[in-house]
């Protein structure tokens, strides 16, 4: 089933883009984060959503808020990902699915490729959003729209 609207976000544990232990404590509960979910890094979608996550990354920090794109690449793969786009922000790697289960990001095309799906949480810890879309673009519109939302509060 997974994690839903209103949920608080459990503490989890993954590897980062630098090859160390992210523990979700430490950001989340203490200001607005995204969370974005794709399939594989240096596919087109995958690619194009984000670059527009970094192109608006200025924004989301103006809010207070900090992005995160997980995938199942490795760690060495989000680096050469990173360096390639210039991509600001941490990127986790979810090699086994359980954060994917965890937050129960849905499989597309028939079960074939890992979800596309975008959550923003609050900085009490609380799912604002789930956004579940295969159309990269929509993703970063939902998720700022958000964030500006649940920063003025």
């Amino acid at each position: 089933m997974g994690l839903k609207v209103g949920d608080k976000v459990p503490e989890f544990r993954a590897k980062n883009d630098k090859g160390e232990e992210f523990n979700s404590n430490g950001i989340i509960g203490k200001m607005p984060v995204v969370l974005y979910f794709y399939p594989k890094n240096f596919t087109p979608g995958c690619t194009k959503e984000a670059c527009d996550f970094r192109d608006s990354y200025a924004d989301f920090q103006s809010h207070g808020a900090e992005v995160i794109g997980i995938s199942s690449d490795s760690a060495k793969s989000h680096v050469r990902f990173k360096q390639k786009y210039k991509l600001p922000f941490t990127f986790l790697s979810d090699t086994t699915g359980k954060l994917r289960k965890l937050f129960g990001v849905k499989s597309e095309l028939l079960g074939l490729l890992p979800g596309r799906e975008t959550y923003v949480i609050d900085k009490e810890g609380i799912i604002q959003l789930k956004f579940n879309s295969l159309n990269a673009s929509r993703h970063l519109k939902k998720a700022l729209a958000k964030v500006k939302e649940i920063s003025n509060e």
